[in-house]
């Protein structure tokens, strides 16, 4: 079908005209005059069942992503499998390709390709999300560009802007993680994190607790009834502010031993801070805050007493 714009050849006045699909154009029969090129094809898409027709029936290639240095819209000189078919010359000409076009790269691109393969190594190692490798990627690539990174080693400005994405997605992991995925010290990785987000100027609120009752009550193997009335007494301190101030991961920890002793399922001190990455005494001290300030004392007993 041609389109109902075109009615006759503006050169000879032909109505014989021909619309080609494949290269989008509209040719006149009579003259052979190409009257429109370039017409793109508002048709639906059709169903991909091998790569053949993917590759006939796509029209874009992959999405942009942060992930990679150029962010997937660079081309590059390949690595051809057999050489032998070339000449000398042309072989000599392909390599020389090669190496000039990793030499007038810049400086910033050769940084980004190496700091993005640690990212990536990292965030796999900690099972992180595709949004949240995408988000810390971005943030890495605009400390880059605004010169964040010098002066810094590449794999703490890389935890660093790990731990920021985490943070703003939501996604529980703590600096001792990614302390041990990366190899950086868990102060350097504070630091960096805190310099980085000041710069960019990029807003994280403070880590929520709650956000780590689950994948601490799954390491433990607690029951959803703990779970949930471990939520219920972190809500508790968080109206009573005693979760201001302290560590979450310490604080969610310590409603979980609570939990656990109300519904009695016990778990020691030290496996509870095994699980959460922080000292018994931590345990213990926001242990008996809980006590003191929620007056849990009297269910944890009543609980005991019905299962006596």
């Amino acid at each position: 079908m041609i389109a109902e714009y075109i009615k006759k050849c503006p050169e000879c006045g032909g109505i014989n005209l021909f619309w080609n699909k494949e290269k989008g154009e509209v040719i006149c029969k009579d003259c052979g005059l190409v009257i429109e090129d370039k017409m793109v094809d508002f048709t639906q898409e059709w169903r991909e069942f091998d790569s053949d027709q993917a590759e006939k029936r796509r029209r874009s290639g992959a999405p942009m992503t942060y992930t990679q240095y150029d962010q997937g819209l660079g081309t590059e000189v390949g690595v051809k499998a057999d050489l032998s078919q070339l000449g000398a010359k042309s072989r000599n000409k392909f390599f020389r390709l090669r190496k000039w076009q990793y030499r007038i790269s810049t400086a910033i691109e050769r940084n980004l390709k190496l700091a993005l393969a640690e990212l990536k190594r990292v965030a796999s190692y900690l099972k992180l999300p595709k949004a949240v490798e995408e988000e810390s990627a971005r943030i890495y690539t605009l400390a880059v560009q605004r010169g964040l990174v010098r002066g810094r080693s590449m794999e703490s400005v890389v935890a660093g802007a790990l731990y920021a994405a985490c943070r703003r997605h939501e996604v529980p992991r703590t600096l001792d993680e990614l302390s041990e995925a990366s190899g950086i010290e868990k102060k350097e990785i504070g630091r960096t994190y805190r310099f980085v987000t000041r710069e960019l100027g990029i807003n994280i609120l403070p880590s929520n607790p709650v956000d780590y009752i689950p994948r601490f009550a799954s390491a433990l193997k607690l029951l959803p009834e703990t779970q949930s009335k471990s939520i219920e007494i972190l809500e508790k301190a968080q109206k009573a502010e005693l979760t201001s101030g302290r560590g979450p991961t310490g604080i969610a920890a310590a409603a979980l031993y609570v939990s656990a002793l109300i519904h009695g399922e016990k778990r020691t001190q030290r496996e509870v801070a095994d699980v959460a990455g922080v000292t018994e005494v931590t345990i213990r001290n926001r242990y008996k805050e809980l006590l003191d300030k929620l007056n849990l004392d009297d269910e944890i007993k009543k609980n005991k007493k019905k299962k006596e």
